[in-house]
């Protein structure tokens, strides 16, 4: 599992909305990002960057975009945890977000942010399974 989530093209794979991933340096990638909240929907340009690790049990990312409908700085952080043979995962997160997006979709952005959280562990397992 941490390798599959320090590498930069599995987690362009797996990230919901990510259409691009280019490495510019050590750990810092220049993102493209399609996201919608409700009626509002756009693209973001902007960097994700792995602000800090502790192989193999923490990741922390920090997102920074902006776009027509807004700007979005979000900071997550990864832990892992073996258990038995398998790999425990739990996550925590916090996101905030700028212009349009914010005040169209202020009520609807957790329950998106969710959404994108479970389609992002789908992917991994079936990043797993290959």
């Amino acid at each position: 599992m941490w390798e599959l989530l320090n590498d930069p093209e599995v987690l362009a794979r797996a990230t919901p909305g990510i259409t691009r991933l280019v490495p510019q340096g050590v750990d810092t990638y220049r993102a493209t990002i399609e996201v919608g909240v409700g009626p509002v929907r756009g693209t973001y340009e902007g960097q994700v960057r792995i602000a800090d690790r502790a192989p193999p049990e923490r990741i922390r990312l920090e997102v920074e975009g902006g776009g027509r409908p807004g700007t979005i700085r979000a900071v997550g952080e990864l832990r892992l945890e073996e258990r038995d043979g398998q790999t425990l995962v739990t996550y925590t997160g916090d996101a905030q977000v700028t212009g349009l997006i914010a005040s169209v979709g202020h009520r609807l952005i957790g329950g998106v942010a969710r959404q994108m959280a479970v389609e992002f562990f789908k992917a991994l397992e079936r990043e797993l399974a290959r």
